[in-house]
């Protein structure tokens, strides 16, 4: 019958684009933009969360949207504890009785001293105790890859602000290399290209609207076209204009060259036995940027290996967080010392 309150342990992917809780019993309750929109005068929060991110760009003068992480670490201390601490009051409803515990999944390149960050904002949002986990490892884990085996297995995780590459076996990641890439540095390049080629400014959402309809890493079998709209930057009026998913291939090829860098290094590190896992599993792709289009077959083409992109690639890292909360002592080897330990 305790259990009934106790079950309040949390998964927590904090992640650069979306901050996403599993909830011990009741599954995914949290999944909102990483923003908060502050009052510029007194830095007083005006909103959090989806409600800020429709802010983003369009806010009146005395109201800005930030994004508190930047390249998947805490970049505004005060304003990721003030984002945490009302999503984690958001998911409890007996928070009254128990403080919950989470696992937090963090990026693998992640300093001391961003550790520390994010383990004071959580305890300042009420969570007893933290815990840390890689993202490539919580993701590993929430696809539900058997990660306390010797095999090996590849997993790239690229979300909004990083994409991380680790090869996981025996409760360890065996080489990692993390790169601060990922779906912002996609968008920030087709608003460059765009200001170049035709001296169009659009935002970000604009940007990240066009990588998602027409974006791609791989020429498609049949290219896409769309209507853009922005402020040309000579005349200084608003203007529209058709793009094509070929434009925006070249446009994001820079960003997509960097993963697929990293990819090779990652296999060039990798020891020969595991290498022999890998060519028979194949590289597991996941993260909110790994549905670009293309990208597999693009990673594939480069590496000659099978790469398969998960169902519900968004939420695995969350999924994993809150499963190894939930078994934490089966899962101790795989979290991150975070220099002091809980007794």
């Amino acid at each position: 019958m305790g259990s009934f309150f106790l079950s309040n342990d949390l998964g927590i992917d904090l992640g650069t684009a979306n901050t996403l809780i599993y909830v011990s019993g009741r599954g995914l309750l949290i999944d909102e933009p990483s923003v908060v929109a502050i009052d510029k005068s007194s830095r007083n929060v005006r909103a959090i969360g989806i409600e800020a991110k429709r802010m983003l760009g369009r806010t009146p003068g005395e109201i800005e949207a930030v994004r508190p992480m930047k390249d998947g670490v805490i970049a505004d201390f005060e304003l990721v504890e003030h984002m945490l601490k009302y999503l984690i009051r958001k998911v409890q409803k007996y928070r009254f009785y128990f403080r919950p515990r989470a696992v937090i999944g963090v990026p693998s390149g992640i300093t001391e001293v961003e550790k520390r960050a994010v383990v004071d904002s959580a305890e300042s949002a009420g969570v007893r105790e933290v815990y840390l986990v890689a993202e490539p490892m919580s993701a590993a884990i929430g696809m539900g890859l058997p990660v306390h085996e010797p095999s090996g297995n590849m997993v790239i995780d690229i979300g909004g602000g990083t994409a991380e590459i680790a090869v996981i076996a025996l409760n360890g990641t065996v080489c990692d290399m993390s790169v601060r890439v990922g779906g912002d540095e996609m968008d920030e390049s087709i608003i460059s290209y765009l200001k170049k080629t035709y001296n169009l400014l659009v935002g970000e959402s604009t940007a990240e609207q066009i990588k998602i309809q027409v974006g791609s890493a791989f020429p498609l079998q049949e290219e896409l076209e769309m209507e853009v709209k922005g402020r040309d930057l000579v005349a200084g009026i608003p203007k529209t204009l058709r793009i094509s998913s070929t434009e925006i291939r070249d446009a994001l090829n820079e960003p997509v060259s960097i993963i697929i860098e990293a990819v090779k290094q990652a296999l060039e590190r990798t020891p020969p036995e595991l290498s022999a896992d890998i060519l028979d599993k194949g590289i597991i792709m996941t993260g909110g940027s790994a549905q670009l289009r293309g990208l597999d077959e693009r990673i594939r083409q480069e590496t000659n290996l099978p790469v398969n992109v998960i169902d519900e690639p968004l939420t695995c890292v969350a999924r994993g967080a809150l499963k190894i909360i939930e078994n934490l002592e089966y899962y101790r080897p795989v979290l991150m010392p975070t220099g002091r330990r809980k007794r």
